[in-house]
């Protein structure tokens, strides 16, 4: 379950740094959702944000960056 954890800070840490907003990441977190359920190949929600155009590799990168300073402390 670590990945799900991370891909939940993930989210949330987008949002709090003003790419997205919590509407957008609930979108993102169905529509991942959703394909889970119908089995298709499970997508991390930076990859479905950056499909959507709400995010860029650079804010993607950023996000990424920081989680891992702190998974690392």
């Amino acid at each position: 379950m670590e990945g799900n954890t991370i891909e939940t800070r993930f989210g949330i840490k987008a949002v709090q740094k003003g790419f997205i907003t919590a509407e957008q990441l609930i979108e993102a977190l169905t529509i991942q959702v959703m394909g889970d359920v119908e089995r298709k190949q499970h997508k991390l929600i930076g990859m479905i944000l950056l499909e959507m155009g709400l995010m860029t590799n650079e804010q993607i990168d950023e996000v990424v960056r920081e989680l891992m300073k702190k998974s690392v402390s």
